[in-house]
């Protein structure tokens, strides 16, 4: 059974290579486990969408909880899909602070990213639209 889930998160220290280590991370071991998705970051803020098989997500998700690189980690989304809308990514990359502020305020109050402030819903449609417009980078 596949699911994908959304989850917003701070980085704890928002001045290290938290966004690298994660995107390097996620693209050596999420193959193995057939997780695939995307991350959204800015201003020491993460989006993320993971999907796969309901075990490893669940389990990368209680890793990401754990992970001392994380704090104030929301879910805002888990279901079950009949298939990956992020599958050519074994973990995408978004850095918001090169967006079009006229896409996220598409969907946010204002011209910068707070996950916390919109649903899952809302987060799924930004994301489909940062890979429809391919401002997803890092297909590998």
């Amino acid at each position: 059974m596949l699911v994908r889930l959304i989850y917003a998160s701070r980085a704890a220290d928002p001045h290290s290579e938290t966004t690298e280590a994660i995107v390097s991370q996620s693209r050596q071991h999420n193959p193995a486990f057939g997780i695939t998705g995307i991350l959204c970051h800015g201003s020491g803020v993460f989006l993320q969408a993971l999907e796969g098989g309901r075990g490893p997500v669940n389990e990368l998700y209680g890793h990401i909880l754990r992970d001392p690189r994380h704090k104030d980690v929301v879910l805002l989304c888990y279901e079950e899909i009949t298939e990956r809308g992020f599958g050519g990514w074994t973990m995408g990359q978004v850095n918001l602070a090169k967006l079009n502020a006229s896409i996220v305020l598409k969907y946010c109050e204002r011209p910068e990213l707070d996950p916390y402030a919109i649903s899952g819903r809302v987060a799924l449609a930004l994301l489909q639209e940062l890979m429809a417009t391919a401002s997803i980078m890092g297909r590998a």
